[in-house]
């Protein structure tokens, strides 16, 4: 009988643990906070005539930390929403998905504002380099098949909002 309640005890002890680790881990998740884009401009994609195809709101990094960070741990893009990255100096630009959940189209703008790279449907969390192949000033990320679905294409251009 006293193995049996050694056994019940150690059984209730276990079970009483693996319920606590669980309530811990559930509590870090939810305590996780979602990230939360600022769209602050809009960016318009112009066909090769410029005239206007479809519009994203856009979140703006341009700065070091804001470039580095760019849609890294955002796990809900809008269908009408991107991220603009606006640099001081056209050139060769690589850009990677690390920390990235979402699969996006990638693309690449020199200063005349027009695409001269798309790189669709990228792989999530990969650390795979994505150049531009060309010289770009901006890059223009929106969620995976904007571009296919909207007719988006290398030769078509971009508006930026004045501001």
């Amino acid at each position: 009988m006293t193995i049996r309640l050694l056994f019940a005890t150690i059984f209730l002890l276990f079970t009483a643990l693996a319920c606590g680790e669980e309530a811990e881990e559930r509590t870090q998740t939810d305590t996780t906070e979602e990230r939360v884009l600022d769209y602050v401009t809009t960016v318009s994609f112009l066909d090769h005539n410029r005239n206007e195809i479809s519009e994203i709101r856009a979140a703006v990094a341009d700065d070091n930390r804001s470039r580095s960070e760019g849609l890294m741990n955002v796990t809900n893009l809008p269908e009408d929403a991107g991220m603009l990255f606006i640099f001081d100096d056209e050139a060769q630009r690589n850009f990677y998905m690390a920390n990235t959940p979402i699969s996006l189209d990638i693309i690449f703008v020199n200063s005349e504002y027009e695409i001269v790279r798309i790189h669709r449907n990228t792989t999530p969390y990969s650390s795979q380099t994505i150049p531009s192949e060309a010289p770009a000033k901006y890059v223009v990320e929106t969620n995976a098949g904007y571009t296919l679905r909207h007719d988006i294409s290398e030769g078509d251009f971009i508006r930026l909002e004045e501001k």
